[in-house]
């Protein structure tokens, strides 16, 4: 960039500059302010923004009783809409199945809630706000200037005015913007297969008493196993629908409106059909094509990538919003150590670890497509211990080595899968 074109302004220096100010940044700034750092969140929209990612899991509320962010979830939980979640419901051409999470291998939350993100992130950077981080919004990074020995980076305000800002440490909470990743040239692409998601929010007006609105209802399209869909209920009788698919799943339909696309996938499942017999839709439909995302690597000389930002799997079983936590909680930890001067080995304590619930999460989202995880979740005779360790993952406990299926998670779904079919 043309220097001349920078407002000339004396650079502001913090300890942290976090990109993003969604749910990874939110708890990073807030376990980092909490610590006496000088935090800048600069984030590009305004909040409140629509995002995905509304079902959250039960781990996702250690993370945030660690950032002090727990009380005021519970607080304005029903003032929000937000839906107490206890498990997840699943159909499959008449058969249902679900898991509880409450019981479940690992220790820890065992319920949680389903939100409306435009809300839930404006929520949590109210309150990050009001624990000392300074939060800009309208603020776009687009260039790093240096790394070394210090952060600066080159931002636009909502004037297009630019000027430049100083950290000691960068991170990286961007989702689906990927800042870093782009400017950095660090992406790469994921191995995942290219899918398509049609979704919305309905006023729902779901009266089917055997409906459970504590729970996410996955459902498989009963013509195709890949192609699938996600209810999730708020607690004011509004919902999001979605349907996830390969692209071809949709190609005899592409001259319709998305809107007529997500209605003829649902008027093709007879139980999603008439639960939402009565449903209107309160928003146009969106869609997003091709949203796995990768890189080559997490961290570097003074910055990390936070969850989506690093790498985003699949929304099969909403792990986004707990990556993205874990990411936080695993990264802030190093950045202390390192700003107080001593070593830290990003690679072996960052990246490994997180890679490592993430594969597990990864071994669940493909055995879910090739048919296998299918296989197990609905099948009629669970045995109760192995439950309990299903149950412990899908609650987003993908770290607990003391679980069988996070230890050799693949392993361990395809022998029973086998057992399953036998």
């Amino acid at each position: 960039m043309d220097s001349t074109k920078v407002k000339q302004l004396d650079r502001q220096s913090y300890d942290v500059v976090i990109i993003g100010a969604g749910p990874s940044g939110a708890v990073a700034g807030a376990m980092l302010v909490n610590q006496g750092l000088s935090v800048l969140i600069l984030e590009k929209q305004f909040f409140p923004r629509f995002s995905i990612g509304e079902s959250l899991l039960p781990q996702c509320m250690r993370f945030l009783q660690e950032a002090g962010l727990e009380s005021v979830l519970h607080q304005y939980a029903k003032q929000c809409g937000f839906q107490f979640k206890n498990g997840a419901a699943f159909h499959k051409k008449g058969i249902n199945s679900a898991f509880n999470f409450t019981e479940k291998f690992t220790e820890g939350p065992g319920t949680t809630y389903q939100v409306k993100r435009d809300v839930f992130d404006k929520l949590l950077a109210d309150e990050v706000q009001k624990k000392g981080v300074e939060i800009r919004y309208g603020h776009q990074v687009n260039q790093v200037e240096q790394l070394q020995p210090s952060v600066c980076l080159t931002v636009e305000d909502q004037k297009q005015e630019s000027y430049q800002v100083e950290g000691r440490f960068l991170l990286d909470g961007s989702g689906f913007g990927r800042v870093l990743p782009k400017l950095l040239n660090l992406e790469q692409a994921s191995d995942f297969p290219v899918r398509h998601s049609f979704f919305t929010h309905f006023a729902d007006k779901i009266d089917c008493p055997e409906f459970d609105r504590d729970k996410i209802l996955i459902t498989v399209n009963p013509n195709f196993d890949d192609v699938w869909y996600w209810l999730i209920p708020f607690s004011d009788g509004t919902a999001s629908i979605g349907v996830v698919g390969l692209p071809e799943r949709f190609e005899e339909y592409a001259r319709l409106s998305n809107d007529e696309i997500l209605q003829q996938f649902i008027r093709q499942d007879a139980n999603l059909n008439r639960l939402l017999s009565r449903a209107e839709p309160l928003q146009p439909t969106r869609a997003i094509k091709g949203y796995s995302a990768d890189v080559t690597s997490l961290h570097g000389e003074n910055f990390a990538l936070l969850g989506n930002a690093g790498e985003f799997l699949d929304p099969v079983f909403s792990s986004g919003v707990t990556i993205a936590m874990k990411s936080a909680s695993l990264a802030v930890p190093l950045v202390i150590k390192q700003l107080v001067g001593q070593k830290v080995d990003w690679q072996k304590e960052y990246a490994e670890p997180l890679k490592f619930g993430v594969n597990t999460f990864r071994s669940f989202v493909e055995a879910w497509y090739d048919g296998s995880f299918q296989d197990i979740v609905y099948h009629d005779m669970h045995d109760e211990a192995v439950s309990r360790m299903i149950s412990s993952i899908l609650a987003g406990y993908a770290w607990d080595k003391n679980n069988p299926f996070v230890e050799k998670s693949q392993r361990r779904i395809a022998v029973l899968a086998e057992v399953c079919r036998d």
